[in-house]
Order: C-alpha cells, then structure tokens, then sequence
C-alpha cells in the first residue's frame, strides 16, 4: 500500500479512483467493511483504491481540551488499513485551517483534482467541509457537478453499529472481550522492552515491561489472558497480562508488563526487543495485597486462569 502524508505528496492518477474517507481510528468492522468494499469496486472497475483519513484526528482540534485517546496508532491505522486490500492512504494533516474549507472547496482540491474520484464510498451519515455543512446528498449533487458517483454502505453491528468512541469506554471499562468482538481480532499495544523493577523475578514470575506511551489505547488497570509476540519470533506467545500502578508495592506509575508463560528470562531474553500485545481477556481488577504471601498465592491462581482461557 502508497503511503501519502499530506496533498504535496499525491500524484493524480490517470487511471482514476475509487476515494473512501474517514477517522478509521480501530479500523474496527464496520471501518473493515467499507474498506474491503472500495478494494473490490476499484478491481472491478479498473480503478485504484485510496482511503482517506486524518492526523489528529479532528475532535482533538476543536476541542483541545478534551483530546481524543486514539484506539491505534497512526502505524497501526496503516498497516491494518492496507490488510483489507487498499491501494493507496492519504493520512492528511487537520488543522483549523484544513476545517475552515467549504464542503465544495474540499470535494474539488482533495476528490476530484487530487485524487480523480470516480467513485466515492462513505456512510450515510457522513459529514464534511466547514462546520460539517456537507452531507450525502451535498456529496451526492456535487458527484454529478464533477463526474463521480457516491455509494453509501450501512455499518452494522451486533447490538448497534461499529463505533469507535464505544470501543473506547469498552477498554476504559476493561472490557477487551467486547472490544474484540468489535474489531474483529484482539486489541493490541506495541513497544518495545525496557527493564523494570525487577520484583516479578525476584517472586518467581518475570515479566517483559513494555515501554511507556505505547502504541494503542492502554485499557483499565487490572490482570489480562493474552498474547505477546516478540520481534524476532515468529509466533506468540501465551501471557499474563498486568496493567497498573503496582499498588502492593505502593506504586505510582502505570505500566503495562507480561508474564510469558513457561519461559525462563534467563534464557529468554527480550531486552529491547519490540513486543506486541494482544488482550484476550480480563481475569481480574487491580488489588492491593497486605504481604506476598497473599500476591504470590494470587500471582498462581492468575495464571491458572490465563491457561483456562487461553487453552494451553
């Protein structure tokens, strides 16, 4: 997949294109489905995919007080994007003067100058141009002003639609099951390992501390079934997943650490290697213990648990 960050960037393309447009932040099912449904119109019709999407993302801009947590990374927006069979992602950058165009000023500069739309796939609820004066049918007329045609797919979803703000009060909440069942896989945090504290082995249970301000969304505090994958591996391995402050050891700040199950660190060592998290499941909140007697008995039980729901 091309990789455009910004309009400087773009050639226009003889062949013409088939243009989808979005935040795509978790690029979840419903995001999955008008993806894969652009891929397919542009090999039918001999033309070129192109995803448009935006850096912030534009809640952020408008209300900088309350910025928008992403699901995924800008990395991780790309690479899963170019899995569903896309040709081409123009990330561009938004700001206010980005905002400040007509919906008609933006149709022209970015679909049909830049990009030679000839077919344009969004939602029927899309909005666009200056404060989201544009609307389907504002697409819709514009498409016969300048030659392309706009289909609109429905984003359905079990129990409501795919939503990306649902998916992130659901790992506010913990609830990564859920959040997998809306993404279509299990969410993930990438980074790389740095040394910790050291306490894990010193219990019995070593862990790989990821580094802070990984990519993806962080979710609630609290001990997880997952997987780790680690760059030079080729498959992941099962894991206890722990996301908090350290509370039994009076600790303030947040990390995110795995416990690789049935390996030895020792022989086993992935310092300053990047590692992928993938959570599959919550066994528990975050607890403060009164003596590791009680956390190392606790620490057993965890594990026990990430075996049953991992089968392994």
């Amino acid at each position: 997949m091309e990789l455009y960050h910004g309009l400087d960037e773009v050639e226009v393309d003889a062949v013409g294109t088939v243009v989808t447009l979005g935040n795509f932040d978790g690029v979840h099912r419903g995001h999955q489905t008008v993806l894969t449904t652009v891929a397919e119109l542009a090999r039918q019709n001999g033309l070129r995919s192109i995803a448009m999407t935006f850096d912030p993302h534009p809640r952020t801009v408008h209300r900088p007080a309350e910025p928008t947590v992403m699901i995924t990374s800008t990395r991780q927006r790309a690479d899963l994007i170019a899995a569903t069979g896309i040709d081409a992602l123009l990330i561009q950058p938004y700001d206010l003067d980005f905002a400040a165009q007509t919906a008609e000023e933006f149709v022209r500069t970015y679909f049909v100058e830049a990009l030679a739309a000839k077919i344009v796939v969004v939602g029927d609820d899309v909005r666009f141009g200056r404060d989201n004066e544009g609307t389907i049918d504002t697409l819709r007329r514009l498409g016969e002003v300048y030659g392309f045609r706009t289909e609109t797919i429905d984003e359905v979803g079990r129990g409501g639609r795919y939503s990306s703000s649902r998916i992130r009060e659901q790992l506010t909440a913990g609830d990564v099951a859920e959040v997998a069942d809306q993404l279509g896989r299990y969410h993930a945090l990438h980074g790389t390992v740095v040394h910790g504290d050291a306490r894990g082995r010193d219990l019995g249970f070593p862990t790989a501390n990821l580094s802070e301000n990984p990519e993806g969304l962080v979710p609630a505090d609290g001990v997880y079934a997952g997987w780790a994958t680690f760059s030079g591996e080729g498959q992941p391995y099962p894991a206890a997943i722990s996301v908090g402050t350290n509370p039994t050891f009076k600790g303030s700040e947040r990390r995110v650490e795995a416990h690789v199950l049935d390996k030895e660190f020792g022989a086993f060592d992935v310092y300053d290697r990047e590692m992928t998290l993938e959570f599959v499941a919550r066994i528990r909140g975050q607890v403060a213990f009164t003596g590791m007697d009680d956390l190392i008995v606790q620490m057993h039980e965890d594990i026990a648990d990430v075996r049953e729901v991992l089968h392994t």
